[in-house]
C-alpha cells in the first residue's frame, strides 16, 4: 500500500507539471475558437513547453501504471487529485501573485479530505480482470457522456455572451471523465507486468490505451486552448478519480467500507475535496492574465454608435 501511494503521488506531480506546461504552449498558440479541430495537436507539438508537458505526462503514465500494480483503483486514483495542489504550488512559486488565506485553507482542505476518506474507505480486494461485456458497457457509456458533453461545449461556442471559460469548462469534464477510464484501462493493463513483454503486447489492453489515450490528448488539448487553467482544472482534477473510483467498484468489485459511519464520513471528505477544489480554482494564481474577450457589437450596431448618422443631402437648382 505504501508503495502505491508514493508512486500515485509521484504521478500527480507529473500530470500537475504537464497540466502547466501544456496550458503555457496552448496559450501562446491562440484560443481555440473554432470547432473540434485535430491539427490543433499539430499546432502545440512547435510549442517546446507543450512538449515539456507530453513528457511529463508520459512519466505520469509510467508512475500511476506501477501504482496501479500494488494498489486498487479506488486508492490510487483519489491521491491524484493532489494533483491541484502541486499546480497551485507551482504557480504560487513561479507566479507574481501571491495565495491569500482562502487559497491556503482550500489547500489544506483538500489535503485532509483526501487522507480522511482514503482512511475511512480503505479499498480493498477486487479482481484482476473484468468480464468483457463489462468492459463494453462502460465504454459505452463513457463514449456516451463524452460525445454529449462535447456537444454541448461546440454548442455553446455558437451562442453569443458564452464565455471559453464555460467551454473550458465542459471540455475539463469531459477530458476528467476520459481519464478515469483510462484508469480502468491501465489498471487492466498493470496486471500484466510481472508476465513479461510478450504479455504486454498481445493484451488488448495497451491498444485501446493507446487509442483512448490519443483521444484524450487531443480533448485535453482543447479543453486548455480554449480558455484559463482555472476553468479546465476543476474537471481534471474531480472527475478522473470519481470516474476511477465508480469504474473500480464495478469492472474490478473492489470494496470500501459501508457502514453508515463510514459513508458518512467519506461523504463529507469528498464534500470537503470537492468544495476545496471549487475554492482554489477560483484562485487569482489559476487565472489567466488575459480574461474572456469581450464579444463585439454587430458592425451594423457599432458604426451606428460610434458616429452619428449622415443624413443625404440633396442639393438642387435654384
Amino acid at each position: 500500500m505504501e508503495k502505491a501511494v508514493l508512486l500515485a503521488l509521484a504521478a500527480s506531480l507529473c500530470t500537475a507539471t504537464a497540466s502547466v506546461c501544456q496550458r503555457a504552449g496552448a496559450r501562446n498558440t491562440g484560443p481555440a475558437t473554432g470547432g473540434f479541430d485535430a491539427r490543433l495537436i499539430v499546432r502545440l507539438a512547435r510549442q517546446p513547453t507543450w512538449l515539456l508537458g507530453i513528457a511529463a505526462m508520459i512519466g505520469g503514465f509510467v508512475f500511476q501504471l506501477t501504482a496501479l500494480h500494488f494498489g486498487e483503483l479506488g486508492l490510487v486514483q483519489p491521491i491524484l487529485a493532489a494533483e491541484l495542489l502541486f499546480v497551485f504550488g507551482y504557480l504560487a512559486v513561479a507566479g507574481s501573485r501571491q495565495p491569500n488565506l482562502r487559497d491556503w485553507l482550500a489547500v489544506a482542505g483538500m489535503s485532509t479530505g483526501i487522507g480522511v476518506f482514503l482512511r475511512l474507505a480503505a479499498p480493498s480486494g477486487g479482481r484482476l480482470h473484468a468480464p468483457g461485456s463489462s468492459w463494453l458497457l462502460a465504454g459505452l457509456v463513457t463514449g456516451g457522456v463524452v460525445l454529449a458533453a462535447l456537444a454541448v461545449a461546440f454548442g455553446l461556442r455558437g451562442r453569443r455572451g458564452t464565455s471559453r471559460s464555460r467551454r473550458a469548462a465542459v471540455l475539463g469534464s469531459a477530458t476528467g471523465i476520459s481519464w478515469g477510464f483510462m484508469a480502468a484501462v491501465i489498471k487492466e493493463l498493470s496486471s500484466h507486468l510481472s508476465d513479461g513483454i510478450d504479455a504486454l503486447v498481445t493484451t488488448w489492453s495497451l491498444y485501446l490505451l493507446l487509442a483512448a489515450g490519443a483521444a484524450t490528448m487531443l480533448l485535453a488539448a482543447h479543453a486548455l486552448a480554449s480558455g484559463p487553467l482555472a476553468a479546465s482544472q476543476p474537471g481534471f482534477t474531480i472527475l478522473d478519480p470519481l470516474t476511477a473510483s465508480l469504474l473500480g467498484v464495478f469492472l474490478f468489485g473492489e470494496h470500501i467500507r459501508t457502514g453508515a459511519d463510514a459513508l458518512a464520513g467519506e461523504a463529507l471528505a469528498l464534500a470537503v475535496v470537492i468544495a476545496g477544489a471549487a475554492t482554489l480554482s477560483r484562485s487569482c494564481l489559476l487565472h489567466d492574465d488575459n480574461p474572456d474577450p469581450p464579444h463585439p457589437a454587430p458592425p451594423a450596431l457599432s458604426s451606428a454608435a460610434s458616429s452619428p448618422r449622415r443624413l443625404p443631402v440633396t442639393v438642387g437648382r435654384s
